[in-house]
C-alpha cells in the first residue's frame, strides 16, 4: 500500500472503519471475531489485511466506539460500545476519522 497517496490511505482507513462498525453492529449483541470481519472488508478493499483490521479495531477502540477481549490465543472479540451503537445509529454527531454516510433525504 505504500504507492498509495496519504489522501487515499486516509480514505480507505476510514471507510475501513466504517465498515467495521456496521458489520460489528449487525453482530450485536453477540459480538464477531476479527477472522470473520476480514472477508467483510476484503469484499471492499480486496488487499486488505489481519493487520490492518486489527490496526483500526484498535483505533476504534481507543476512541471508545468498540470493546476488544483478546484471549490467550491472541484472537480478539470485538462488540460495539455504546459510542459506538448510537454512532452507527446515526443518534450522534458524525466523529472526526471514520467515513460515516450521509443520510440525505429525498
Amino acid at each position: 500500500m505504500s504507492h498509495y497517496s496519504p489522501d487515499i490511505l486516509k480514505v480507505r482507513r476510514e471507510a475501513i472503519r466504517w465498515h467495521l462498525l456496521s458489520a460489528i453492529n449487525l453482530s450485536r449483541p453477540v459480538g464477531i471475531y476479527t477472522e470473520a470481519l476480514l472477508p467483510i472488508v476484503q469484499s471492499v478493499y480486496v488487499d486488505a489485511t489481519h493487520q490492518e483490521i486489527r490496526r483500526e479495531l484498535d483505533y476504534l477502540e481507543a476512541r471508545e466506539m468498540c470493546a476488544i477481549v483478546r484471549d490467550p490465543l491472541d484472537r480478539w472479540s470485538v462488540d460495539l460500545t455504546r459510542t459506538g451503537i448510537d454512532f452507527v445509529e446515526y443518534t450522534i454527531n458524525a466523529q472526526p476519522g471514520v467515513a460515516r454516510p450521509r443520510i440525505t433525504q429525498g
